[in-house]
């Protein structure tokens, strides 16, 4: 039970930690709108966290 306690507060910080850099450094970033580029705003928080986690 303690191992998936600590795998769920690891993937819990990890979301929250990701999600803070995306609304706080984002608005920096002049980033063009296109579909590429949504694509991977999209897809780019669930791949950082899968590597994070191993």
């Amino acid at each position: 039970m303690n191992t998936n306690t600590g795998f769920i507060l690891k993937v819990f910080l990890m979301s929250i930690a990701l999600s803070l850099t995306i609304k706080y450094a984002g608005p920096i970033l002049s980033i063009p709108p296109t579909n590429l580029n949504a694509l991977i705003a999209v897809l780019s928080p669930s791949i950082i966290i899968a590597a994070l986690l191993g």
